[in-house]
Protein backbone atom coordinates (compact mmCIF):
# COMPACT_ATOMS: atom_id res chain seq x y z
CA UNK A 1 0.00 0.00 0.00
CA UNK A 2 2.94 2.32 0.67
CA UNK A 3 4.01 2.12 -2.98
CA UNK A 4 0.55 3.15 -4.17
CA UNK A 5 0.36 6.06 -1.72
CA UNK A 6 3.84 7.10 -2.82
CA UNK A 7 2.70 7.13 -6.44
CA UNK A 8 -0.35 9.22 -5.51
CA UNK A 9 1.77 11.76 -3.66
CA UNK A 10 4.34 11.79 -6.47
CA UNK A 11 1.53 12.56 -8.94
CA UNK A 12 0.42 15.53 -6.87
CA UNK A 13 4.05 16.73 -6.63
CA UNK A 14 4.33 16.35 -10.41
CA UNK A 15 1.18 18.43 -10.83
CA UNK A 16 2.67 21.18 -8.64
CA UNK A 17 5.88 20.95 -10.68
CA UNK A 18 3.88 21.31 -13.90
CA UNK A 19 2.72 24.73 -12.73
CA UNK A 20 6.35 25.87 -12.48
CA UNK A 21 7.69 24.02 -15.54
CA UNK A 22 4.79 24.49 -17.92
CA UNK A 23 5.64 23.14 -21.37
CA UNK A 24 9.10 21.79 -20.51
CA UNK A 25 8.25 18.13 -21.11
CA UNK A 26 6.55 18.97 -24.40
CA UNK A 27 9.69 20.86 -25.43
CA UNK A 28 11.92 17.87 -24.69
CA UNK A 29 9.98 15.65 -27.07
CA UNK A 30 9.24 18.37 -29.63
CA UNK A 31 9.58 16.91 -33.11
CA UNK A 32 11.01 13.59 -31.85
CA UNK A 33 7.79 11.70 -32.49
CA UNK A 34 6.27 14.14 -35.03
CA UNK A 35 3.19 15.01 -32.97
CA UNK A 36 2.30 11.38 -32.29
CA UNK A 37 1.26 12.12 -28.73
CA UNK A 38 0.09 15.73 -29.37
CA UNK A 39 -0.49 16.85 -25.78
CA UNK A 40 -0.67 13.41 -24.21
CA UNK A 41 2.91 13.72 -22.94
CA UNK A 42 2.27 16.81 -20.87
CA UNK A 43 3.06 17.16 -17.18
CA UNK A 44 -0.59 17.68 -16.11
CA UNK A 45 -1.74 14.55 -17.99
CA UNK A 46 1.08 12.44 -16.54
CA UNK A 47 0.42 13.86 -13.06
CA UNK A 48 -3.28 12.99 -13.31
CA UNK A 49 -2.47 9.48 -14.45
CA UNK A 50 0.18 8.78 -11.78
CA UNK A 51 -1.78 10.24 -8.86
CA UNK A 52 -5.00 8.46 -9.81
CA UNK A 53 -3.08 5.19 -10.33
CA UNK A 54 -1.56 5.48 -6.88
CA UNK A 55 -4.58 6.58 -4.90
CA UNK A 56 -7.00 4.18 -6.62
CA UNK A 57 -4.54 1.32 -6.18
CA UNK A 58 -4.22 2.15 -2.45
CA UNK A 59 -8.00 2.31 -2.04
CA UNK A 60 -8.56 -1.02 -3.84
CA UNK A 61 -5.74 -2.69 -1.92
CA UNK A 62 -6.91 -1.35 1.44
CA UNK A 63 -10.67 -1.91 1.12
CA UNK A 64 -10.86 -5.22 -0.74
CA UNK A 65 -9.18 -8.58 -0.44
CA UNK A 66 -7.55 -8.22 -3.86
CA UNK A 67 -3.79 -8.30 -4.25
CA UNK A 68 -1.43 -5.80 -5.88
CA UNK A 69 -2.18 -7.03 -9.44
CA UNK A 70 -5.90 -6.17 -9.50
CA UNK A 71 -5.19 -2.98 -7.53
CA UNK A 72 -2.66 -1.95 -10.19
CA UNK A 73 -5.13 -2.75 -12.98
CA UNK A 74 -7.90 -0.72 -11.31
CA UNK A 75 -5.47 2.14 -10.69
CA UNK A 76 -4.25 2.08 -14.30
CA UNK A 77 -7.84 2.18 -15.56
CA UNK A 78 -8.71 5.11 -13.27
CA UNK A 79 -5.41 6.81 -14.17
CA UNK A 80 -6.18 6.52 -17.88
CA UNK A 81 -9.56 8.14 -17.23
CA UNK A 82 -7.98 10.97 -15.25
CA UNK A 83 -5.31 11.50 -17.92
CA UNK A 84 -7.94 11.59 -20.67
CA UNK A 85 -10.09 14.08 -18.71
CA UNK A 86 -7.04 16.29 -18.08
CA UNK A 87 -6.10 16.19 -21.76
CA UNK A 88 -9.64 17.09 -22.90
CA UNK A 89 -9.97 19.92 -20.39
CA UNK A 90 -6.61 21.43 -21.33
CA UNK A 91 -7.46 21.24 -25.05
CA UNK A 92 -10.83 22.93 -24.44
CA UNK A 93 -9.19 25.72 -22.47
CA UNK A 94 -6.55 26.27 -25.16
CA UNK A 95 -9.21 26.51 -27.90
CA UNK A 96 -11.16 29.21 -26.06
CA UNK A 97 -11.00 32.24 -28.36
CA UNK A 98 -13.55 34.44 -26.62
CA UNK A 99 -10.99 36.95 -25.34
CA UNK A 100 -9.66 38.46 -28.54
CA UNK A 101 -7.20 41.27 -27.94
CA UNK A 102 -8.61 44.75 -28.60
CA UNK A 103 -7.32 46.53 -31.68
CA UNK A 104 -6.84 50.25 -32.16
CA UNK A 105 -9.12 50.33 -35.21
CA UNK A 106 -12.01 49.27 -32.96
CA UNK A 107 -11.87 52.80 -31.50
CA UNK A 108 -13.68 54.29 -34.51
CA UNK A 109 -17.07 55.50 -33.31
CA UNK A 110 -16.12 55.65 -29.62
CA UNK A 111 -16.21 58.80 -27.54
CA UNK A 112 -13.55 60.35 -25.38
CA UNK A 113 -12.39 63.53 -23.70
CA UNK A 114 -9.72 65.99 -24.81
CA UNK A 115 -6.96 66.20 -22.19
CA UNK A 116 -4.60 68.46 -24.15
CA UNK A 117 -6.23 71.02 -26.46
CA UNK A 118 -6.09 70.19 -30.15
CA UNK A 119 -4.77 73.12 -32.24
CA UNK A 120 -6.08 73.81 -35.78
CA UNK A 121 -3.12 72.14 -37.53
CA UNK A 122 -1.45 69.92 -34.98
CA UNK A 123 -1.80 67.27 -32.36
CA UNK A 124 -3.45 67.28 -28.97
CA UNK A 125 -4.31 64.40 -26.67
CA UNK A 126 -7.56 62.56 -25.98
CA UNK A 127 -8.45 60.02 -23.31
CA UNK A 128 -10.33 57.03 -24.72
CA UNK A 129 -11.39 53.67 -23.33
CA UNK A 130 -9.97 50.61 -25.05
CA UNK A 131 -11.40 47.34 -23.65
CA UNK A 132 -12.54 49.26 -20.58
CA UNK A 133 -9.10 50.72 -19.85
CA UNK A 134 -8.33 54.43 -20.17
CA UNK A 135 -5.72 55.05 -22.88
CA UNK A 136 -4.28 58.37 -24.04
CA UNK A 137 -3.88 58.93 -27.80
CA UNK A 138 -2.44 61.73 -29.91
CA UNK A 139 -5.34 63.36 -31.75
CA UNK A 140 -5.97 65.61 -34.70
CA UNK A 141 -9.15 67.41 -35.71
CA UNK A 142 -10.31 69.56 -38.62
CA UNK A 143 -10.54 72.56 -36.33
CA UNK A 144 -9.41 73.55 -32.84
CA UNK A 145 -10.91 71.57 -29.94
CA UNK A 146 -10.69 72.85 -26.36
CA UNK A 147 -9.50 70.87 -23.36
CA UNK A 148 -12.35 68.97 -21.66
CA UNK A 149 -14.47 68.74 -24.81
CA UNK A 150 -16.18 65.46 -25.63
CA UNK A 151 -15.06 64.04 -28.99
CA UNK A 152 -15.95 61.21 -31.30
CA UNK A 153 -13.23 59.13 -33.02
CA UNK A 154 -13.62 59.24 -36.81
CA UNK A 155 -10.42 57.40 -37.88
CA UNK A 156 -7.28 55.71 -36.57
CA UNK A 157 -4.43 56.76 -38.89
CA UNK A 158 -1.83 54.95 -36.77
CA UNK A 159 -1.64 52.76 -33.70
CA UNK A 160 -0.89 55.77 -31.48
CA UNK A 161 -3.06 58.49 -33.01
CA UNK A 162 -6.71 59.11 -33.82
CA UNK A 163 -8.72 61.67 -35.77
CA UNK A 164 -11.64 63.15 -33.87
CA UNK A 165 -14.51 65.56 -34.21
CA UNK A 166 -16.34 67.35 -31.37
CA UNK A 167 -19.60 65.86 -30.17
CA UNK A 168 -22.45 68.32 -30.62
CA UNK A 169 -25.07 68.26 -27.87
Amino acid sequence: MGLFLGLGIAGIALLALSLALDGVLEGLFDGALDGLFDGWLSLPVLAGFVSMLGFTGAIVLGTTGFGPGPATAAGALAGAGAGWATYRLSRALMRDRSGDAPRHDSLVGSTGTVVTAIPPSGYGEVLLRLAGQPVKYAATAEGPVARGAEVWVTATPSSSSVSVRPVEH
